[in-house]
């Protein structure tokens, strides 16, 4: 049996970005939790907040450096596979990811070794500006990855001269039509992701009796976070919808399974898309819900698929992920109100609602990922939208290489992310010090007598 080496190439370009994408997800919503943790030590001087800083920094060392290694495997794909984009539109995509290595590797890197072992080295102000640049930085490289990604479904700010594309407005390519929502709709969701991270890992660490003085507050932190921002992701994700219908009306349609052009157009809660019969079978439907959310009015127009003809993507795929997605998030939406409110009243030490909060500690990835099916397949068959399609700049390899190097990358990925994980259980499994020792140890430490630092044993 032979593989089409395109399809072949489309699926490894998609393992690896699902794989770099989680890691990435985490830092940048960690970092500035970290950034919390020690503004709140330097105000408060309550060495809780360091020790809960000083655990979850190197959390974000192991997250950052998977992501590091992954995100240049992703980059490599660009040449080894997909060489027609570089030369077709490399003039405007090379400066882009040029600007994210410098924010990754010279910014984030950089001061990250101060993050990790600047305690007694350097001071706490010193320290403190550390954790502020390195999260800046994450949230810089996020900037210029979402730039290029956001141009390529809205390209604007360029010419086309000898097949090249050249730039003729920075600020537009920055700054197209997508990238505003697209940019925020990716930072809240990483704050979401790692929200619900620490969250879950905290409850964990209380249900097997492992947990420090300080995982409570940490716990409380992250549910807290995921309660204000689940109900801003979805207005982010209302304008973003409203902006792909402008710019990508066909990516709407395949969302939504609507085939035929029509006013008060119903939302498919479930169904089954049938591309070769140009319809969704057993379909369960909201009567002019689409139209509702889409364009403001139960009876506003939405285009069907069979406006694009052959220029529309995938329909199955874009559909699930979708609500996959959406699934997800109300979920989140409503686990972190229910939990906050138990939170409030002092009712959430209960083992059933710890369980909760530990199913849903990686909850934010299969969001995430949700989310990038629907934005990367939707936007097929083009690499730049309207502008220059898949076909036209993959590689010519041959199916047995496309195929074996495709499973080795399945196979190093499974290992890596399984070792991440079962890295993260034993961090998160460590016993902590009680309370007591780590007050005797606070004043140890005032007297100059710290025999181990929080660096060292990393207690929360």
């Amino acid at each position: 049996m032979t593989f089409d080496p395109f399809l072949l190439a489309r699926i490894q370009f998609a393992a690896n970005i699902s794989f770099h994408i989680l890691f990435p997800t985490i830092t940048i919503g960690l970092c500035w939790i970290l950034l919390y943790f020690r503004t709140r030590f330097t105000l408060s001087g309550d060495k809780e907040w360091e020790y809960a800083y000083f655990f979850w920094v190197k959390v974000f060392a192991l997250t950052f450096a998977l992501g590091v290694v992954s995100g240049i495997t992703m980059s490599f794909q660009f040449g080894t596979n997909w060489p027609g984009f570089m030369e077709r539109a490399g003039n405007i995509a090379g400066p882009l990811l040029g600007y994210e290595v410098l924010t990754a590797f010279f910014l984030e890197a950089s001061f990250l070794g101060i993050m990790l072992f600047g305690k007694d080295r350097v001071s706490n102000r010193v320290h403190l500006l550390s954790t502020s640049l390195v999260a800046v930085g994450t949230s810089f490289s996020a900037f210029w990855i979402l730039s290029l990604n956001s141009w390529m479904h809205t390209p604007a700010g360029y010419t086309i001269e000898n097949g090249v594309m050249m730039v003729e407005s920075w600020w537009a390519i920055i700054f197209n039509p997508s990238f505003p929502y697209r940019f925020a709709h990716m930072f809240v969701a990483s704050l979401l992701t790692s929200a619900f991270f620490v969250a879950g890992i905290s409850a964990w660490r209380v249900l097997k009796n492992v947990d420090g003085p300080a995982t409570w507050r940490v716990l409380k932190t992250g549910i807290y976070m995921a309660a204000v921002l689940a109900p801003l992701q979805i207005l982010i994700g209302d304008l973003h919808g409203l902006n792909t219908l402008e710019h990508q009306p066909a990516k709407v349609a395949a969302i939504e399974g609507i085939w035929e052009t029509q006013r008060g157009a119903a939302f498919t809660l479930f169904g089954f898309p049938d591309e070769e019969a140009r319809t969704t079978h057993f379909k369960i439907a909201i009567p002019k819900a689409a139209s509702w959310v889409l364009t403001h009015d139960l009876d506003g127009e939405v285009q069907g698929l069979n406006e694009f003809e052959s220029l529309h993507p995938p329909v199955a795929p874009v559909f699930w992920s979708f609500r996959i997605m959406l699934a997800v998030g109300m979920l989140m939406l409503l686990v972190s109100w229910l939990v906050a409110y138990l939170l409030w009243h002092d009712k959430a030490n209960k083992p059933l609602v710890l369980r909760m909060i530990t199913m849903m500690t990686y909850s934010g990835w299969v969001a995430v990922l949700a989310g990038w099916y629907v934005n990367e397949i939707g936007r097929q068959p083009w690499l730049v939208y309207g502008v220059l399609k898949s076909e036209d700049v993959v590689a010519e390899h041959g199916s047995g290489m496309m195929m074996s190097t495709l499973i080795t990358y399945l196979l190093l990925y499974g290992f890596l992310l399984v070792s991440y994980i079962f890295t993260l259980r034993h961090l998160a499994a460590a016993p902590a010090r009680s309370s007591s020792t780590l007050q005797q140890r606070a004043r140890d430490s005032q007297s100059g007598d710290d025999a181990t630092s929080p660096k060292s044993q990393g207690d929360n």
